[in-house]
């Protein structure tokens, strides 16, 4: 049977959905890259909340995903980007949710890591940026998992250049009990960090970021870099001291990337690895053998799937993420923390389910369809 979508410059569309899931089952742990996929929480959907309250989360459902994630051989980023964090997720339901996958991850054997940043305060001095920056590291670490530090709207603002960047994360390093992440995230995620690093130009700030890893390469376990910008992200590769990993957050160009060259590749912590979980594990268990040419043949077709979902505006990608979690059956519900369900289109929502169908990413294509109609029909679109 066909069913009919909109398309996205209007009208309806026949699509005939897949009848068989890609066979996807876990696996050996993965051995040639190191992947996180950066995780989604679940909200509770019948808590009786609002756009701006803190944030209802259906902790059994938020923890059944990560140990999903597991199953496969994948590493979780926690309380990060994907997570919501300053977008319907607050310090509070950050911390919580940092604490409960952390003791989750230790119990079943996971690898986790988790985002510090300083979102318990809306602005600051450099002085309150670090100490917010400090009591969230703290936390981190007392829960076991490996620490990534994120970028802080909070330091952005204060930060009158480089050198109170250089000091900042100089002090976050000394003080870092074990190697850390250091993480970049572009302004296409999150606006408020335009000129990150003290600079609008790149390749200024790029080598402030370059200079606070140089001064401190025992600290610093590896960097996440979200730009969308390969070039820019393989230069940085280059540029690292020796036992620096990078791992690629660039959810156009991940294939050839986490792939590499002659002179390197990028480990990968990455929010499309959320949906892709599975599929993802398998093209890295094919490039564990070697296969280069296997793993693309896997991974790049995803590659469409996923630009879609990050297309601007990109920080809504985790509305995506989440409406295809519900269609594979990883939740029951399609509704986000700060409502933010609302943030792509009906049309948007159809090009991704029929993206997503065709790549088998659906463990149930029936159910996936069903939840599909559902939609369309309270969106008033007839079949």
């Amino acid at each position: 049977m066909t069913i009919r979508l909109p398309g996205l410059r209007g009208g309806l569309r026949a699509y005939e959905p897949r009848a068989e899931p890609l066979a996807l089952t876990p696996g050996a742990p993965l051995t040639s890259r190191t992947v996180f996929s950066a995780a989604h929480v679940v909200a509770d959907p019948y808590a009786d909340t609002s756009p701006d309250a803190p944030a209802a989360v259906d902790w059994d459902a938020t923890l059944a995903f990560r140990r999903h994630l597991w199953s496969h051989g994948l590493g979780v980023a926690e309380a990060m980007d994907t997570a919501q964090r300053g977008m319907g997720l607050d310090w509070a339901g950050a911390a919580e949710l940092i604490r409960r996958s952390a003791a989750e991850a230790k119990a079943v054997g996971g690898r986790i890591a988790c985002g510090v940043g300083t979102d318990q305060i809306a602005a600051g001095s450099l002085g309150e940026v670090g100490a917010a920056y400090e009591e969230q590291l703290a936390l981190v670490e007392e829960s076991g998992a490996q620490a990534i530090l994120m970028a802080s709207r909070a330091l952005c603002a204060a930060a009158s250049g480089p050198e109170d960047y250089l000091e900042v994360y100089g002090h976050l390093l000394r003080q870092a009990a074990e190697p850390v992440v250091l993480h970049w995230l572009g302004p296409m995620f999150d606006p408020a960090l335009e000129g990150y690093w003290g600079s609008s130009d790149l390749d200024t700030a790029t080598d402030t970021f370059l200079e606070v890893i140089a001064a401190h390469p025992d600290k610093v376990d590896g960097i996440k870099v979200s730009l969308l910008d390969a070039a820019r992200e393989i230069d940085i590769r280059r540029r690292l001291p020796q036992g620096v990993r990078c791992y690629t957050g660039d959810d156009f160009n991940y294939p050839e990337l986490i792939a590499g060259d002659e002179k390197g590749f990028s480990h990968a912590l990455l929010g499309i690895f959320d949906p892709l979980g599975p599929l993802a594990a398998e093209a890295v268990r094919v490039l564990d053998t070697g296969d280069v040419a296997g793993f693309r043949e896997l991974l790049d077709p995803t590659v469409e799937l996923s630009r879609h979902l990050f297309q601007t505006p990109t920080r809504f990608y985790k509305t995506g993420v989440v409406f295809l979690a519900w269609l594979a059956g990883h939740q029951s519900h399609f509704t986000m923390v700060g409502g933010l369900q609302s943030a792509r289109s009906l049309p948007h929502f159809a090009r991704a389910y029929e993206l997503a169908d065709g790549l088998g990413l659906f463990p149930d294509p029936k159910q996936a369809e069903e939840r599909m109609r559902n939609l369309l029909a309270l969106y008033g679109v007839a079949q």
